[in-house]
């Protein structure tokens, strides 16, 4: 989801997020928990976001990655 905001110079990760609405829309997410970034890179929420960056808040992997390959993989040598 993407939504462009407007933010005093100098404000945080944590501003722009919050001037966001995101929070209110999906009350699951908790910024103690979630990682946050900017373009794809791990950032904290106190770093100081500029003009035109792109704030990411990540969610946990609902499985290892590994572990649903071997799944798969498995089930794809049951079916054989």
């Amino acid at each position: 989801m993407v939504r462009a905001v407007s933010i005093a110079p100098g404000a945080s990760v944590r501003a722009a997020i919050i001037a966001s609405g995101i929070l209110e829309e999906f009350p699951e997410i908790d910024l103690t928990r979630n990682r946050v970034g900017v373009y794809g890179k791990l950032t904290t929420l106190e770093s100081l976001v500029e003009n035109g960056d792109r704030v990411e808040i990540y969610r946990p992997l609902p499985l290892d990655p590994k572990q649903a390959r071997r799944s798969r993989a498995a089930a794809a040598k049951k079916m054989r």
